[in-house]
């Protein structure tokens, strides 16, 4: 891939005092709650211009995307946001903690060359089109590259490595703990030598997208839009993965709106092509242990096609594909990496053959959200079916590494939310302003809504 470093512009802190207020979650991320408080930590917070607060007055010029380019050209008039003095590559550190277990995640961020999918960039996920809609409005009122696209690559040699720890020698330029105790710090890399060596280790490296699915297919279109060699270049954050802080967490999903929904039917159905264990309970005491054993099995059988399922009765049930030939007999031209993923199997043999959850309904999100597993999320959507807000939730392994690859080298995609790289990675750390001209009328959008907790 075709690497190079750039000026980024980056948080001035004699403005803004701390930068680590000015950055943000990535903007698909962030609902309303998530907005007020970023609004409200500093009057720079880059949520302005990633996830700007609509108004009914909105038009089609003044609204969301007009705003995000004054609040830019704001902060650079007023030195709040001020360009890096040479050309750089930066170092983006990320120290977590996942059920008692630190992990530290490392990579570099810099300007790749935009390609064509399957021409050295390969997704892994579908897209949507409301959200490239969005983002490229964003990206034609501000001419700027705001988030990052999070990248992955392999080298067995780890070069990033040496270069990232030689940055860590100096003090970050931002260094802020999110609101769950994720450390973000960023290290500028301005050296000529590590410049260099990261630029000649990504030139026959191949990359797989995974996470910013939305962002890297808005860029290529802007690209081709503009026809601008500024545009060619799309700002990405590169981690390697053999990085041993790369961790994915499952996407749960929840049943929802599903008039007449009938677990007896369902399970009687699924007993064809499924295994079902059931694990009863009779009070909070053994419904604790019942859903313990659930996850357990879940967590013993990881390398089958295995989910957990809790809709509201006294039980928890664990759900194992007998044999991957239903997989194969029904979708003969997916390849045998796609056949294999759970999310996959759940999504075709379940959710669509048994439950009438297509591609369509599942692009509108309009009987499914997706949790993702952090924090107290399990909790969260048992409540919801306890209450009936909900009908049902499957619970998910995740997906392992190797299963991304092997998709992305087959040329599919996964359904959406089939990934949770955890943790994100912030905007606002770096952005890149292109010298191309601002549209200053913007076609109206329409934002789905989303739904993930």
């Amino acid at each position: 891939m075709d690497i190079k470093a750039f000026k980024a512009y980056r948080f001035n802190n004699d403005v803004v005092g701390d930068p680590g207020d000015c950055i943000a979650p990535p903007y698909d991320v962030i609902d309303s709650s998530i907005q007020d408080d970023l609004y409200g930590r500093n009057a720079y917070n880059i949520v302005r211009a990633i996830k700007g607060k609509a108004d009914a007055g909105d038009s089609s010029d003044n609204n969301v995307y007009t705003r995000a380019a004054e609040y830019l050209e704001g902060a650079i008039a007023s030195g709040a946001l001020v360009q890096e003095d040479s050309d750089a590559i930066y170092a983006y550190v990320q120290d977590f903690e996942i059920a008692g277990q630190t992990f530290q995640r490392s990579g570099i961020i810099a300007c790749g060359k935009l390609t064509a999918f399957g021409e050295g960039v390969q997704p892994h996920e579908k897209t949507l089109e409301g959200p490239k809609a969005d983002r490229l409005n964003l990206t034609r009122a501000t001419a700027c590259q705001l988030g990052q696209v999070f990248m992955l690559y392999d080298d067995p040699k780890n070069v990033d490595r040496q270069i990232i720890s030689k940055a860590m020698q100096n003090k970050p330029v931002i260094d802020a703990t999110d609101e769950h105790d994720v450390r973000h710090r960023l290290f500028v890399v301005d050296r000529t030598e590590s410049i260099d060596a990261f630029i000649m280790m990504m030139a026959d490296k191949q990359a797989v997208i995974a996470d910013g699915h939305h962002r890297y297919e808005t860029a290529l279109n802007y690209w081709a839009e503009t026809q601008s060699e500024q545009a060619s270049y799309q700002m990405l954050t590169f981690v390697n993965m053999r990085n041993e802080g790369l961790v994915i967490q499952p996407t749960h999903r929840l049943l929802v709106d599903m008039e007449n929904f009938d677990l007896t039917a369902l399970l009687d159905e699924l007993k064809a092509e499924f295994e079902i264990a059931e694990f009863p309970f009779s009070d909070p005491a053994t419904q604790q242990q019942a859903r313990k054993q659930m996850f357990e099995m879940m967590q013993n059988n990881a390398n089958q096609n295995i989910f957990g399922l809790y809709a509201g009765t006294k039980a928890f049930y664990a759900i194992q594909l007998k044999d991957t030939k239903f997989m194969a007999e029904l979708y003969p031209d997916m390849s045998d990496a796609a056949q294999q993923l759970d999310v996959n199997v759940l999504h075709n043999l379940i959710l669509e053959k048994h439950l009438g959850i297509c591609d369509a309904k599942l692009a509108s999100e309009s009987h499914l959200e997706y949790i993702k597993d952090l924090g107290d999320a399990i909790d969260q959507s048992i409540a919801k079916v306890d209450s009936g807000e909900s009908q049902g939730v499957f619970f998910m392994n995740a997906t392992r590494i190797e299963q991304v690859q092997a998709v992305a080298a087959a040329g599919e995609k996964m359904p959406q939310k089939s990934t949770f790289f955890y943790p994100k990675i912030f905007s606002g750390l770096t952005i890149r302003k292109l010298d191309i001209a601002k549209k200053s009328i913007l076609e109206a959008v329409t934002q789905p809504h989303s739904r993930t907790i």
